[in-house]
């Protein structure tokens, strides 16, 4: 009985020294993960929300409630429509920026200085995804300055197979999906800078293959331990 759990122990002791491998040839580490997707520089700092397709925002035009309206869902190419202006760029400005522009474009149509108010009602721009070895993916709203380690956190932190070495994080750079891997543990030790986040990024935690056949191998010893004194007798 005792030489069977040695063996089990030795197993998971050589399955425990495997090496995972999540990681794709055109995913970048190292500096050049920082290069892509760089750490917060100097004191993370609050920067104004800029619309994104498919929200929707509130527009108020004081004293003229007949061309206020609510609920305009900005489209897929970051596009509103409204009346007496037609279609305008939304994506890309703030809220005061927008109202700026439908200001403009009112007073080309004999309105004399409009004063237009945007708010932006629901957002979709301001959204993260955590896949993998977390304890509850899913797609997070975000608000203000974020960093990898927050967002781990909104998934409720690594499950126990977690590859802490191997998160990845995507991201559209000038239209292009780009990838950086980062070291959780360095991060968390402080020896590595904890990048930050930016709406729409995709987190992925790395799964161990060798920390799941070790939890394996400890969850099993203690069925063949019964079984080796069912087998005494």
């Amino acid at each position: 009985m005792r030489a069977t759990l040695v063996g089990v122990v030795a197993l998971g002791v050589m399955l425990g020294a495997c090496a995972d491998d999540n990681i794709g040839p055109n995913l970048r580490t190292g500096e050049s993960a920082y290069e892509t997707i760089p750490a917060p520089a100097g004191e993370p700092r609050v920067q104004d929300y800029r619309i994104g397709a498919l929200d929707t925002v509130d527009i108020s035009v004081f004293q003229e409630p007949d061309i206020s309206t609510r609920g305009v869902v900005v489209d897929a190419a970051g596009v509103i429509s409204m009346p007496l202006i037609g279609r305008i760029q939304a994506a890309g400005n703030t809220s005061t920026q927008l109202a700026d522009l439908l200001a403009a474009k009112l007073a080309e149509r004999f309105y004399v200085n409009p004063q237009v108010t945007v708010t932006v009602a629901s957002s979709v721009a301001q959204r993260v995804t955590v896949q993998g070895d977390v304890k509850e993916p899913g797609i997070y709203p975000i608000s203000g300055p974020t960093t990898l380690l927050d967002t781990i956190a909104l998934a409720k932190g690594e499950s126990e197979d977690a590859a802490l070495r191997q998160v990845i994080v995507v991201r559209y750079i000038d239209g292009k999906r780009m990838g950086a891997v980062f070291d959780l543990k360095r991060i968390r030790r402080g020896d590595d800078a904890d990048p930050a986040i930016a709406p729409r990024d995709t987190i992925i935690v790395g799964h161990s293959a060798s920390k799941s056949a070790w939890h394996d191998v400890l969850r099993a010893a203690p069925l063949l331990s019964g079984f080796g004194i069912f087998a005494q007798f």
